[in-house]
């Protein structure tokens, strides 16, 4: 089991391109977990002294607002980093880190990475190149949040999802996700009003199936045209 998660971790993003040397020194220091659905991996303001990737599995990033709402930033899958404010001089998580279903992790002492780091360019590039998808996804989720219709936000989402996270079944492509309408409405920045409205018409439409904690979309096409503000 440990040789695998090792073999998945050599063949992430994270360590593309890496000098030989270093990737495995990489591969061997880090330390290997697997943690159950609704485990709290860090807690937002939490020290941020351990840099993380997820080998399988989902998780969100949750931060919660003035008024103590929980706000989901963002979903992670296979290959995603996350915590990597521990390794750019920050001293808090800004956000708490979820376990969404059953997950493993591959997971560093921040200053051991850093030495990782320092010795390979290419590693600090992927590193850096996470950052700033995460920080295009921001400013987008922010865009949409800002200017588009919250039928359009909710259908990008759940294609979003289900291109993560779907598996074709004969009814359409299933979302086997443990998230709740709650969870979509903080992903979308709207209400679980709102969420449940939006899905009992689209259910009605024929365009997915809902289900406890489990979604079919039905109707791929048809979504895709919400989300692209097809009419």
């Amino acid at each position: 089991m440990a040789g695998n998660r090792r073999g998945t971790l050599a063949a992430l993003p994270l360590l593309q391109g890496v000098a030989e040397p270093v990737c495995a020194a990489a591969v061997d220091a880090a330390q290997y977990r697997t943690l159950d659905p609704g485990t709290v991996i860090f807690s937002e303001a939490d020290p941020a002294a351990t840099f993380f990737v997820l080998l399988s599995g989902s998780l969100k990033l949750v931060q919660l607002t003035e008024d103590g709402d929980a706000v989901v930033f963002r979903l992670l899958g296979r290959g995603d980093a996350f915590g990597t404010v521990s390794v750019l001089g920050e001293g808090v998580y800004p956000v708490s880190a979820i376990a969404v279903t059953r997950v493993s992790v591959a997971q560093w002492p921040a200053a051991m990475m850093r030495g990782f780091l320092e010795q390979d360019p290419r590693l600090s590039l992927n590193v850096l190149r996470s950052v700033s998808d995460r920080l295009q996804a921001l400013r987008l989720q922010y865009r949409q949040l800002a200017t588009e219709h919250v039928e359009r936000r909710v259908a990008r989402a759940l294609l979003k999802l289900v291109q993560r996270a779907g598996t074709r079944v004969d009814e359409g492509v299933l979302l086997d996700l443990p998230l709740s309408r709650e969870d979509v409405a903080q992903l979308t920045g709207t209400t679980v009003f709102t969420i449940s409205r939006i899905v009992s018409r689209w259910e009605a439409a024929g365009i997915l199936r809902a289900g406890r904690q489990r979604l079919v979309v039905r109707q791929p096409d048809a979504l895709a045209a919400i989300a692209d503000d097809i009419s």
